[in-house]
């Protein structure tokens, strides 16, 4: 099937024949749907913190800075691009359809972050204002400015560099934003603030061009050190992808279609970072200061939440190195398994204590992530569930649509009534109860690839998406879900979601 040309380039970014193999399969006989045994609910697989809860998560987590227990990094994925902020806009820009959407983008136009830096290249560019070109009709032309090279370029730029939001005396992006919130819950004792971006390649300068232009600023602003590194995905984990016959998808040179897998790939990243603890969140969900002290008071709360049970597990396993453990005290443990960690095993009585000890050392030995979750509210994307695993327990997990047969009623039944959904808030622990680094890749379920429909050179393709990074590349992890607010979650998925008042 493979010509020696098609096997060089496979080889050059390190991905094996077999590997490729192995996904053309997966095109061919599909993708296994999970099971669902229930959709997590506030009691059931979903905790809700009380006030007093609240405080002494934040407590034990304040502690955990202040000792400097452990290296924290911030890890952001940055690697979006902001064009499928401006489809709309696009869309006017290639057929002058007028539309609400484009009508209240004009209409509170000067409300956007960007407004100041569009009026000077209108300027530069047509010897006229933004407001006066806007007064002429103008407007494909103002949005030429702002999407297209001869101008911002927004259409061409990453998400994270693109103004959203407004203060008194600067302009922030997204990633300044990062900067800013990461001050507030990430912050050792040494005050030197870790993050990291991943990036695409094609991205990379613009992002270190502009953390050069304002770190000094930053830093001194917060009287800390910034320490930040990038990382891009990795070629090794590009995916093949086919034509409507499952065939390899070719260029016209004949050449095959290598695409990148999706966020999932970046489980390689995570791997790869130095760190103990690591909070990972969307580059688009961000707010102004003004309105940053619930995700900060929450995310210090899951953190705190995540060490509280790290302390635990630690000293569970040390005494599972006992080997006259006692009945009474493993029965204990066992509980905390299925009570605390969620992982739910029905035939845990019918263990001989050989194999209950081992169940337990293996359940709890893991990396372990505490998810924030918010109220369903219809956003589209994963939710929280109690899932069927390969060994007949129960566990935790973050399920996306495509991952459940919603042609079974029952199942389509349990996501339809689903409370909660993903916003992408989570912290995660990376080291075992010796301190001892973890490595990712073990704990992921590689059954669990996306399928989606692209197009390239006028043709339909179909491309493979590794197991998601907070989905399957984390359905081995120890995890807990936690309710947070839905100020908490703040996307912006189009750029008139500027305009709603978190963030303004």
């Amino acid at each position: 099937m493979f010509t020696n040309n098609d096997l060089k380039q496979i080889s050059s970014i390190g991905i094996s024949e077999q590997v490729i193999q192995k996904q053309l399969n997966i095109f061919k006989n599909g993708i296994p749907f999970l099971t669902i045994d229930k959709a997590a609910s506030v009691g059931n697989g979903i905790v809700r913190l009380s006030d007093e809860d609240k405080k002494r998560y934040i407590d034990i987590w304040n502690n955990y800075l202040k000792e400097q227990k452990g290296k924290v990094v911030k890890f952001v994925p940055a690697s979006g691009a902001a064009s499928r902020m401006f489809k709309e806009l696009f869309e006017f820009v290639e057929k002058e359809n007028k539309n609400l959407f484009v009508g209240n983008f004009f209409n509170e136009i000067e409300q956007f972050a960007f407004y100041d830096l569009l009026d000077k290249k209108c300027t530069e560019l047509e010897n006229k204002g933004l407001e006066d070109l806007l007064i002429a009709g103008e407007f494909t032309k103002v949005l030429r400015i702002l999407l297209e090279s001869i101008g911002l370029n927004y259409g061409n730029l990453p998400k994270g560099l693109i103004l959203f939001h407004k203060y008194y005396n600067e302009r922030r992006t997204p990633f300044l934003e990062h900067l800013a919130e990461g001050v507030e819950y990430a912050k050792g004792n040494d005050n030197t603030v870790y993050l990291h971006f991943t990036v695409s390649p094609e991205h990379r300068k613009l992002f270190e061009a502009h953390l050069d232009e304002n770190r000094a600023m930053y830093e001194q602003r917060y009287r800390v050190r910034f320490d930040i590194s990038f990382s891009e995905q990795k070629k090794s984990t590009d995916t093949i992808a086919v034509n409507s016959d499952n065939e390899p998808f070719r260029e016209t040179d004949g050449s095959l279609v290598l695409r990148p897998a999706g966020h999932g790939a970046l489980i390689e990243n995570l791997n790869d970072l130095d760190a103990d603890i690591v909070f990972i969140k969307n580059i688009d969900n961000v707010v102004p200061d003004r309105l940053k002290e619930p995700t900060v008071e929450y995310k210090k709360a899951i953190a705190g939440y995540l060490v509280s049970l790290q302390q635990q597990v630690s000293v569970y396993l040390k005494e599972l190195e006992n080997p006259d453990i006692s009945e009474a005290k493993l029965q204990v443990i066992a509980k905390f398994c299925q009570s605390r960690l969620f992982n739910i095993n029905t035939k845990i009585s019918e263990l001989d204590r050989e194999s209950l000890i081992a169940y337990i050392k293996g359940k709890l030995n893991r990396p372990m992530r505490v998810c924030g979750m918010v109220k369903n509210e219809g956003e589209p994307g994963g939710g929280p569930y109690l899932v069927y695993n390969s060994d007949g327990t129960i566990s935790p997990q973050i399920l996306e649509t495509s991952q459940i047969n919603t042609k079974d009623n029952s199942q389509k039944k349990i996501m339809d009534e689903a409370t909660h959904f993903n916003p992408v808030d989570l912290v995660c622990g990376l080291k075992d109860y010796k301190g001892n680094k973890i490595n990712l890749s073990e704990y992921t379920d590689n059954n669990t690839y996306f399928i989606s429909s692209k197009s390239k050179n006028g043709k339909e393709l179909k491309a493979l998406e590794l197991p998601g990074l907070w989905n399957g590349a984390m359905s081995n992890w120890n995890t807990v879900f936690v309710e947070v607010p839905i100020e908490t979650f703040t996307p912006v998925k189009n750029v008139n979601d500027l305009l709603r008042d978190e963030h303004r």
